[in-house]
């Protein structure tokens, strides 16, 4: 996850020392407690850090024990209490991070290290160091579609992901309800798709008045939200898995914020939550009038064995409020270039870059991936991006789906670059209308950019022509009928 660590102005002078202002690298809040190893040098050397809560300093090795969250807007502040002479200084920080909702074997969840290092320029203290500056007003400008649906999308509504936006949350430079409203107010999209660990600071209890602030807001502008990217943290720490309970009370509150926002769905990767618990929370799905959407993606397919097991389950609950999500990374004919690109600046094999672009598809290509990465070939700082290709790079034909289309309730449109070269972005999009044109499906089809991971473009733009292009492909779907 190549997302920003240290900004322009993460380098603070104070009264006694510096701060280093270090931002979250995850696309949602993290518990303060996720964060271990943190270490910082300067110009070579190492410094001894406190972390800055509030009124209180502590130990870094403390936040272990904090049961407060790092919020994504929000940078933790690291003091020293050395005097750094002004001007540019080479900056490094390290530390990992737990991600309590992706599990790394029986004992955890995994556990990713993160890295920055950068020249960068002493700044005066901002704000005491502990947070951006945001702004506490949405603009009301107006949308330009408001009637719940993208022209000529058919029965189908075509909204747009907040999560497009994220590296733009983490800068803070806006509010993140002002940037989710923004998608709205600048008519790239009428419905939006909302992540509640990036939008509100309460999470995972969203507060009523957060809520109700976001709502008021897209109301006013004709907009609305359509799906809430749940999260389910089946880990409170190391060895610490949440039991049956500690679950079922930690998804409810997010299930009633989409249901307060307006939203008609929430979702969850496939299979997480496992029969029990979706069982348990059918009373309280029908109570709200919600869905719940378990998403299948990248190199997952229908009949792998978790996955299959997964919409088997989801089959037998034979209810419309669980349902599937299906994203179309599953479908990629061939890799984004943009993403070569990046692993090829990063030192991966040349021979390697030029299969992977060529035969993407080929079952040997695969063997070729797991081959190089069992040789310890690839280099540190392309390592996470390159699990990519094991991951959420999917290799399937649209027609994988049709068994389990009477069960999908709506689609991710994933895209990485704009890049069409050969069809490879809209094709996807052309064999899935087809698809869903045959089969009588008339759900939400929602445009997901994923390459901001490496690509520092504009999201607002990047999703307005990601959106049209989508559309002329859905046209080209009907068209053949």
């Amino acid at each position: 996850m190549t997302l920003p660590i240290l900004g322009d102005d993460a380098l603070a002078a104070s009264p006694s020392g510096f701060v280093l202002l270090v931002n979250l690298p995850w696309i949602r809040s993290l518990p303060l407690a996720s964060v271990s190893d943190l270490t910082v040098t300067i110009d070579g050397e190492p410094v001894e850090t406190r972390v800055v809560l509030g009124e209180r300093r502590l130990d870094p090795a403390a936040l272990a024990s904090e049961s407060g969250w790092w919020f994504i807007q929000d940078r933790l502040a690291l003091e020293v209490g050395s005097v750094l002479q002004s001007g540019r200084h080479d900056v490094s920080v390290s530390f990992s991070l737990a991600i309590p909702y992706l599990q790394a074997g029986p004992d955890g969840p995994l556990t990713l290290p993160f890295a920055a290092a950068r020249p960068l320029e002493v700044l005066p203290l901002v704000d005491g160091g502990t947070r951006h500056p945001v702004a506490s007003q949405t603009s009301a400008r107006p949308a330009a579609a408001r009637d719940g649906s993208a022209p000529d999308a058919g029965p189908w509504t075509v909204a747009a992901s907040a999560f497009n936006w994220t590296p733009e949350v983490i800068r803070a430079e806006r509010s993140a309800t002002d940037i989710a409203v923004g998608i709205v107010a600048d008519g790239v999209a009428s419905v939006i798709e909302i992540e509640p660990g990036q939008l509100w600071r309460s999470f995972p209890v969203p507060a009523d008045h957060e809520v109700e602030e976001l709502r008021a807001a897209l109301d006013e502008l004709g907009g609305s939200v359509s799906i809430v990217g749940a999260s389910l943290d089946d880990w409170s720490g190391p060895g610490l898995h949440r039991s049956d309970d500690e679950r079922f009370a930690f998804l409810v509150p997010q299930l009633r914020a989409a249901h307060r926002v307006g939203a008609h769905a929430v979702r969850l990767p496939i299979g997480q939550a496992g029969e029990p618990l979706l069982r348990r929370l059918l009373p309280t799905l029908h109570e709200l009038d919600l869905a719940l959407y378990e998403e299948i993606q990248g190199q997952q397919t229908p009949n792998a064995p978790g996955a299959a097991s997964a919409i088997d389950t989801i089959a037998g609950i034979d209810d419309p409020h669980v349902r599937l999500l299906v994203d179309i990374s599953m479908l990629m004919p061939s890799l984004p270039p943009s993403y070569l690109d990046q692993l090829r600046a990063g030192g991966v094999d040349a021979a390697l870059l030029d299969r992977l672009g060529a035969d993407w598809r080929d079952p040997a290509t695969a063997d070729a991936v797991v081959a190089y990465l069992r040789s310890g070939a690839v280099p540190p700082a392309v390592h996470t991006s390159f699990m990519n290709l094991l991951i959420r790079f999917g290799r399937s034909d649209a027609s994988v789906l049709r068994g389990i289309l009477p069960l999908v309730g709506a689609f991710h449109l994933k895209f990485w670059d704009l890049d069409d070269t050969d069809g490879r972005v809209s094709q996807p999009i052309r064999d899935l209308g087809a698809e869903l044109d045959r089969s009588g499906f008339a759900g939400t089809l929602t445009s997901e950019w994923g390459g901001h991971e490496w690509l520092d473009d504009d999201p607002a733009a990047m999703t307005r022509a990601h959106l049209a292009l989508a559309h002329r492909a859905l046209r080209a779907a009907a068209a053949v009928r």
